[in-house]
């Protein structure tokens, strides 16, 4: 019988409660073997499971799963992250920390201003326009007006202004090529999207990637983080909110935070605080320094 660890499960992204994208988030005492995570991560069916270690010194080092594969980045687990470390009392208003990851220093704190809210800078790969695929814009039955891959790897695909995005029968089943590793759909709300943290939405958008096993993607920091910086270039500013069109509904304010980052900020709510066991977890620190070097 292994010992018992720290868990939660966080609704990110939303200040309603059983809305936003759930994560569980667990506090390892020592950095774990992979194949344990992973399990643990299916049994969890979260989109993702985020898991944090702080090293001999003194540093938070951070790993994400979907129930499926390990990700190189996660918005939303990293948001519940921040939260579980505050509900942990390992962090306070107006203090900052950096979570050592796949991606590089995450830079994440509690928001000055609201309740139950953090902050977190990720890093935005940037747009790489393609002609638009033919077979896509089949699938989905709307105009596709433009279309980009990522560094990421996500593909991204822009609709008007009136396509019915939100009620778009999810493709994730039919989807093919990269377009299975995540796809972002997006639209314009012109001033009439939903109100988050005192204004309207300025944008709204979709997730489907199924060949990171997650058919939709409730509310995603990562695919935000990637456009947001295009929706500031269009509406020429440096801060928007993004929503995002799922049955889970939720969003977030994105600001720029310099060359090729972006300030995602947002609220959660605690679903459970609980412990898990860590029976064939085992150690494997070198695979650790491996997958997170700092």
């Amino acid at each position: 019988m292994g010992e018992w660890l720290p868990a939660v499960l966080v609704e990110a992204f939303t200040s309603e409660p059983l809305q936003g994208n759930g994560a569980a988030v667990v506090r390892l005492r020592q950095p774990a073997e992979a194949a344990w995570m992973q399990r643990l991560a299916g049994s969890f069916k979260q989109s993702e499971t985020a898991f944090l270690y702080r090293d001999e010194r003194d540093r938070w080092r951070l790993r994400w799963f979907t129930p499926t594969c390990e990700v190189e980045l996660c918005g939303h687990a990293t948001l519940a992250a921040t939260l579980a470390l505050a509900h942990w009392g390992e962090l306070v208003r107006g203090e900052s920390v950096q979570l050592a990851s796949r991606s590089g220093p995450l830079t994440v704190g509690l928001h000055p201003d609201w309740q139950d809210a953090g902050h977190l800078v990720l890093p935005s790969s940037g747009l790489e326009p393609l002609p638009v695929p033919k077979a896509l814009q089949d699938l989905l039955g709307q105009r596709i007006e433009r279309y980009w891959g990522s560094p990421l790897g996500y593909r991204v695909a822009l609709l008007h202004a009136a396509a019915p995005l939100a009620d778009l029968v999810n493709p994730a089943t039919q989807l093919q090529g990269q377009d299975r590793m995540g796809l972002v759909l997006m639209q314009p709300l012109d001033g009439q999207g939903p109100e988050l943290m005192g204004k309207p939405c300025d944008y709204q958008l979709r997730f489907f990637a199924p060949g990171l096993g997650i058919e939709e993607d409730p509310v995603t920091g990562s695919a935000h983080a990637l456009v947001a910086p295009w929706w500031m270039e269009q509406l020429g500013r440096p801060q928007v909110r993004g929503w995002q069109a799922s049955a889970r509904r939720g969003g977030m304010r994105c600001d720029d935070a310099g060359p090729g980052l972006v300030r995602l900020s947002g609220a959660g709510q605690l679903l459970w605080d609980g412990q898990i066991n860590s029976s064939g977890a085992g150690c494997d620190p070198l695979n650790w320094q491996q997958a997170v070097p700092l």
